[in-house]
């Protein structure tokens, strides 16, 4: 496995991890009259926490393949980079796209700030599940 596929592991757990975490404290916060707003110490903490579980998991490949952590990107991991960006571009702009049609039915400015969230969230997450469908399946 190289570092590259190991870093889309690392990033895609972290990921998934900091928003079930983010997203099962808005619901937590929300009440029977709707959403709660958006809280910024909120995000500065689902940020930070996402930040450290990245370094300390890139940290942990680096520490179990150094020579692989700091060779250079070669042909294939630049391809599958770039292919998987592409398609995780498109996810995430139909997802955007859907963020807004729903705002337009429901004028809900905390619902908008959250589908848009969760889009730039859905459409990271699908960049990493297809760097590391790439990196197993594919013969570029």
């Amino acid at each position: 496995m190289s570092f590259q596929e190991k870093s889309a592991w690392v990033m895609l757990l972290a990921l998934m991890l900091t928003a079930a975490l983010y997203f099962y404290s808005v619901l937590t916060l929300s009440t029977a009259e709707g959403l709660a707003p958006p809280l910024l110490p909120t995000l500065v903490v689902y940020t930070v926490v996402l930040v450290v579980i990245a370094i300390v998991g890139h940290i942990a490949a680096a520490l179990m393949a150094p020579k692989e952590a700091n060779a250079a990107v070669d042909e294939r991991e630049k391809q599958i980079a770039d292919r998987a960006e592409s398609q995780a571009g498109r996810v995430m702009g139909f997802l955007l796209m859907l963020s807004l049609l729903v705002y337009l039915f429901t004028y809900s400015g905390h619902l908008l700030f959250y589908s848009v969230f969760a889009s730039l969230i859905i459409g990271q997450v699908a960049e990493y599940l297809l760097q590391i469908f790439y990196f197993r399946y594919a013969s570029l």
